[in-house]
């Protein structure tokens, strides 16, 4: 077994949850499919540099996309994330810079989409600012460190403004801690709504400061060691894909990975 491969345990978790082939040809080994996008997601290496051992890079690759287009990760993902009541979520967002190959999209634009199921804004494609060609990845994260939602947008759009995409959870938090980036009356108003407790600082300009639990805000440091082990997947480290459905499926491998392990 190679150094980024499923074990057995793992692959015991997540083969349940994979398309069951009911016709048609026999498909490539999964387990093997899967390793090969492991195996990119953790080095970062060009699709063409994919090691024989995977199977041809063209059979992984178009699996990858075909999977993605259809949802397939995102099911996987949602089926492993499982909430849990009087839990405590931290939320933050980070910027992933573009590699220059991540541009010339066929359909590249600059403009986005607001899935309406799941109040989930997605950049079309990496938007310029004033540290180049960004995206960024937000997320929401458990106690343990473990992704509950995650959503992309353009590197330049403020956290605050995707703070829609952390409401409506199914099971009612203890509290949502985040940093003064969400200290804005209307969120907490909306985490107020969730029956949660905001533990967010003020800003440092505000007239009427509102007390937080310093202890919990302490431990806000879960969320951003979540970034840092994100961005040891060197392919998540950098943006390398040119289309926001490839670089979203991609940070839902990552986030399966943290909930298989």
């Amino acid at each position: 077994m190679a150094r980024f491969d499923l074990s057995d345990e793992e692959w015991a978790v997540i083969a349940p949850l994979l398309p069951q082939q009911t016709r048609g040809a026999k498909r490539v080994d999964d387990r093997k499919i899967l390793n090969g996008i492991f195996y990119i997601l953790r080095t970062g290496a060009p699709w063409r540099d994919l090691p024989e051992r995977y199977g041809p890079r063209t059979t992984v690759y178009n699996r990858y996309v075909r999977w993605g287009r259809k949802g397939v990760w995102k099911t996987v993902f949602d089926a492993l994330a499982r909430e849990v009541k009087d839990s405590l979520i931290f939320i933050d967002g980070s910027i992933v810079k573009a590699h220059r190959a991540a541009a010339g999209s066929k359909k590249g634009n600059f403009s986005s989409v607001l899935d309406a199921s799941r109040r989930h804004f997605i950049c079309l494609s990496a938007n310029g600012s004033r540290g180049g060609r960004t995206s960024k990845v937000h997320a929401a994260v458990d106690e343990y460190g473990r992704p509950l939602r995650l959503v992309i947008s353009g590197g330049n759009v403020h956290d605050s403004q995707m703070f829609d995409a952390f409401t409506d959870w199914q099971e009612e938090p203890l509290a949502i801690v985040a940093d003064k980036a969400y200290a804005s009356a209307k969120i907490r108003r909306q985490i107020e709504d969730e029956g949660a407790l905001a533990v967010i600082p003020s800003k440092s300009n505000a007239r009427k400061p509102i007390p937080h639990d310093k202890n919990l805000y302490a431990m806000r440091n879960i969320v951003e060691r979540f970034f840092c082990k994100m961005k040891d997947m060197r392919r998540l480290s950098t943006r390398f894909e040119k289309t926001a459905m490839n670089f979203q499926n991609m940070i839902y491998m990552f986030a399966i990975r943290c909930w298989i392990n």
